[in-house]
């Protein structure tokens, strides 16, 4: 019996594609996490512009939870080797950005007129908000659904005897 959590491969994937879509989300998620963290120290003023109650200091938060779960969904998409309960948090972790994303953009076409950048790609590349970032929210939370019924974690581990 180890005392410590050992790496296993991922489990099978169901049908042949499921590789490739898990490859999509990743490289989405990989995209908005480099750009959000190149222009970092900006990140939380484009996403105050949105006008998030709690003001600035909640607009850190989220900046500072938005790329740490970016990037900690990735090892799950990217099909790594993890220990089990590693695997199900980072797939858990990548629902939850694409539930975040929904709800920011979301909340951004409700304040229509008054924001400039929709924070998708940080202050580095400035994307005008529109109901189009809420259905590519969708589109990226069908992705990561996708890939996890795909590559469903195995939780039970086999004993060693």
């Amino acid at each position: 019996m180890s005392f410590f959590a050992q790496a296993t491969p991922p489990s099978k994937p169901r049908t042949k594609n499921i590789q490739a879509v898990s490859l999509l989300a990743a490289g989405i998620i990989a995209l908005m996490a480099v750009t959000q963290l190149f222009t970092f120290e900006d990140l939380p003023a484009v996403i105050s512009g949105l006008w998030v109650p709690g003001g600035i200091a909640a607009a850190q938060t989220i900046a500072a939870v938005l790329v740490v779960t970016e990037v900690l969904s990735l090892p799950f998409l990217l099909s790594l080797r993890l220990s089990p309960l590693f695997r199900f948090v980072s797939m858990l972790l990548g629902w939850g950005v694409a539930a975040l994303w929904i709800l920011l953009t979301f909340w951004e076409n409700l304040m229509v007129g008054t924001i400039s950048n929709s924070g998708m790609l940080g202050a580095t590349i400035p994307l005008p908000p529109g109901w189009w970032s809420v259905l590519f929210s969708i589109a990226l939370a069908i992705l990561v659904g996708w890939a996890s019924w795909g590559m469903w974690p195995n939780l039970k581990q086999k004993s060693k005897k």
